[in-house]
């Protein structure tokens, strides 16, 4: 079927209804010539993963305003990119993200070919399959969650994800063109975003409609099936927050491995099934009264907090008091940040 029938009717379909989107070159231009940037494909492929597009839009405007090259990012400070991305999750997105520009840059550019591109950190099979498709028109198959959505509604697929995977990305690669790859890849992407939608699609106005097997028999509402989650743990923990006499905070760097990777936190112990007290040095320290909340992607978290105003003179247990600013900050340590200013300026 490729570049057959359905791949017609679904480019004709994007030509007219793309969604405009900052890292994209839309198909009227590139048309007429323009290449896609390889950096912001890269750059917008990395935010979107585990995220939605009006999540990543003002992330990513403000990274390329600030990074406009592969260049500049890998000359960046680890903390201030870590910075800025604070809010979107999965922090060692963010790690991989300097290393992998940091590869880029002492190659000169990057790699033409998906081999190449799946070679560096954090790129693996859909990333490098999305940046060959859309930057270079290569014919990869791009499937993520909306095309696995389409797919298994136009082949009427039963099998519940994410067993499904290989049989839909199988499937896709059966409709996947030769010619103009990047904007078919983009075209399933806003189909199933814009019109083949979880629930309530518009199949009325879907151009493959006439081709969809889950549709003619009535059960395109119902699929995909998926299997059901495990209710989500929840993990309890104390965090101590000390302000000296020079406006420096008691911090910690957090192991390069695991949740919030290398990013600054506030001292305590390991969260888990109950809070543990672990002040990092002795003091009168304060309760404010107000817990914490925060949902990971595997666990819920709830955080009760100490927040102390010192001499300056202490010598603590963990960490290093150190002038920051709150942007630098993961999104769960400003929420207590926030609480211990308000506790403090009272």
């Amino acid at each position: 079927m490729r570049d057959g029938p359905k791949t017609a009717d679904l480019l004709d379909w994007y030509d007219a209804h793309a969604r405009v989107l900052p890292w994209r070159v839309s198909p009227a231009d590139r048309a007429g010539g323009i290449v896609p940037d390889p950096y912001a494909v890269w750059l917008s492929e990395i935010m979107l993963q585990q995220t939605t597009v009006a999540a990543v839009r003002d992330y990513f405007t403000r990274f390329m305003s600030i990074w406009p090259t592969v260049q500049d990012l890998a000359a960046a400070e680890d903390d201030r990119v870590m910075g800025e991305w604070a809010g979107l999750g999965y922090y060692a997105r963010a790690r991989n993200l300097l290393k992998c520009a940091r590869e880029i840059s002492a190659l000169g550019a990057f790699p033409t070919t998906r081999a190449g591109l799946q070679a560096l950190p954090g790129i693996g099979p859909y990333t490098s399959a999305a940046i060959s498709a859309i930057a270079y028109d290569l014919p990869e198959t791009v499937v993520d969650g909306n095309v696995e959505r389409v797919m298994s509604r136009m082949f009427h697929v039963e099998t519940p994800l994410p067993d499904a995977k290989s049989e839909l990305t199988a499937l896709a690669e059966t409709l996947t063109p030769q010619k103009r790859a990047g904007d078919y890849a983009q075209a399933v992407m806003d189909l199933g975003a814009t019109i083949c939608t979880p629930k309530s699609p518009a199949c009325g106005i879907c151009p493959w409609n006439s081709d969809c097997l889950a549709r003619r028999s009535g059960v395109q509402a119902e699929l995909p099936k998926k299997k059901p989650k495990a209710k989500k743990p929840t993990r309890f923990g104390v965090v101590y927050l000390a302000r000296n006499q020079a406006g420096e905070w008691l911090m910690e760097r957090r192991p390069e491995k695991g949740l919030l990777g290398g990013m600054l936190g506030w001292p305590g112990a390991e969260w888990g099934d109950v809070a543990v007290e672990q002040p990092p040095f002795s003091a009168d320290w304060q309760d404010p009264g107000v817990e914490v909340r925060h949902v990971f992607t595997h666990f819920n978290l709830h955080l009760s907090l100490r927040v102390v105003q010192t001499d300056g003179k202490i010598q603590p247990r963990q960490g290093l008091f150190l002038d920051i600013k709150r942007s630098d900050l993961p999104t769960v340590m400003r929420k207590a940040f926030d609480v211990a200013i308000s506790h403090l300026s009272h």
